[in-house]
């Protein structure tokens, strides 16, 4: 995320979905996206599961968004990106 991400993009982690899920509101849209796809697809189901009404995995995850159009933030070297 630090090195490089969509421009509307927020950072949820997987590892803490009970700490935020209490921010989503059912009645809204969510595009959830992550490096490959796979953890993604585990927090979709788990809003699912919790009343999320319009969850969207983006299959493939950020590799596959790299390759369309979106507006993504410029590219920082992740070890420079780390020591920010």
């Amino acid at each position: 995320y630090e090195a490089e991400h969509l421009d509307v993009a927020l950072t949820r982690p997987l590892d803490y979905i009970n700490d935020w899920t209490n921010e989503i509101n059912p009645k809204d849209t969510y595009y959830l996206h992550c490096a490959g796809g796979y953890r993604s697809m585990i927090a979709a189901s788990i809003l699912k599961a919790r009343g999320a009404g319009h969850v969207i995995n983006i299959i493939g995850g950020y590799e596959a968004i790299k390759s369309t159009a979106l507006k993504r933030t410029d590219f920082a070297c992740p070890s420079k990106a780390m020591r920010s």
